[in-house]
């Protein structure tokens, strides 16, 4: 009878010791000291950690992340040219805070000017190129707008496009975290330009005030602000092991609070966390009956690319269920929704992607059909 205590045991430690190693234990996400703050996936756009994101904040210069997401938007549609000169107004050359040092009447290569805000966070560039594209800084703000719709960032109002403090001038943490996400996939040949750190003009050298350039290797952007109203702030991103992370930190209370918080909320991010790429559009996941068809079955897939982020070590646990809505039936025309792919982890779904039909299925000839609906009859 001991023996037999002892082995059973025995047997329930190593079954607990087991259980141990394939669950992921997560610790809750570090305190930061700010107005708002979070982590984004890049991949899925899943929420890591998130503390008051919905919360509207002036922006200060972060509000130039989309300043240059709509400059980059013009060159890629052809509307403007990194070559063209600019002529600075006395308007751009008498904007206060931090400043690239242009000069009125002078023309600017658009070029410079672009890295004049996104390295040196230049409140005359950002003005400068505002007026070169829209005529002047108002209409601009009302296309920062237009593209924030777009965008999906239902909290956001520019006034301006350089972040000077104005009482309807707000965004959000995760408004900001759905821009960086959208600019960094859009227009990578811009973002590779928050990397830079430092850029030369007029003879006058500054440093990008992003820290992390210089204390993180992985980290290749993104933006800086400050304000009174704002406090600091930093929105940042880096790559490590093909994953990238966003974080989005405002409202700290000093330069070197902004970047101590964004990188432990990075450094949490990527050590509890892990991304994976499930499917890509237009991956067959399911055939399944047609009815009243010349064909025996119907293939079910996606249309977009599907990523999930996970706890460490829970790759293997991860359940796709197929949903089918109802018997599918001719005619059938490629893209109708047809049922959903659940991705499950344990009791949580995490990620619901309709199934679409990856063909056309026109109806079948007279007999197919009558038989169908025969054998409906009997379903």
């Amino acid at each position: 009878m001991k023996s037999f205590l002892i082995a059973n045991l025995f047997g329930l430690f190593i079954l607990s010791q087991s259980t141990l190693a394939n669950t992921m234990i997560i610790p809750a996400p570090p305190k930061i000291k700010a107005s708002s703050y979070l982590i984004m996936d890049f991949a899925s756009g899943d929420f890591l950690v998130e503390e008051n994101i919905d919360v509207a904040l002036p922006p200060a210069s972060l509000t130039k992340i989309m300043t240059v997401y709509v400059v980059a938007s013009e060159l890629k549609n052809g509307k403007i040219s990194l070559d063209d000169e600019v002529l600075v107004s006395e308007k751009a050359w008498r904007t206060q805070g931090s400043r690239m040092f242009i000069e009125v009447n002078k023309q600017v290569k658009l070029d410079d000017l672009l890295n004049g805000v996104i390295v040196q966070s230049g409140n005359d560039a950002s003005v400068a190129l505002a007026e070169y594209i829209s005529g002047t800084e108002s209409v601009f703000a009302d296309l920062m707008n237009k593209h924030a719709e777009r965008l999906g960032m239902t909290n956001s109002n520019f006034r301006n496009s350089t972040g000077l403090p104005d009482d309807n001038h707000y965004t959000t943490a995760r408004d900001l975290a759905i821009l960086a996400n959208a600019y960094i996939r859009d227009y990578p040949e811009i973002y590779a330009r928050h990397k830079i750190k430092e850029f030369t003009f007029n003879d006058i050298k500054q440093h990008n005030r992003n820290k992390l350039l210089w204390r993180d290797r992985s980290v290749d952007g993104i933006k800086t602000g400050h304000t009174e109203a704002a406090g600091y702030c930093l929105v940042a991103s880096a790559v490590r092991d093909d994953m990238r992370l966003i974080s989005v930190v405002m409202g700290t209370d000093g330069a070197n609070a902004r970047a101590k918080a964004s990188q432990a909320l990075l450094n949490y991010g990527y050590r509890f966390y892990e991304s994976h790429k499930l499917y890509s559009k237009g991956d067959t996941i399911t055939n399944v009956p047609i009815w009243k068809a010349d064909t025996e079955t119907i293939n079910l897939g996606i249309d977009e690319d599907v990523f999930v982020t996970i706890p460490r070590g829970q790759y293997e646990k991860i359940e796709p269920i197929v949903e089918i809505d109802n018997r599918v039936i001719a005619p059938v025309t490629q893209g109708d929704k047809k049922g959903m792919l659940n991705i499950q982890l344990q009791d949580k779904t995490l990620a619901s992607i309709p199934l679409i039909a990856l063909e056309s299925v026109s109806e079948g000839g007279l007999i197919n059909r009558v038989k169908d609906n025969i054998l409906l009859m009997f379903e």
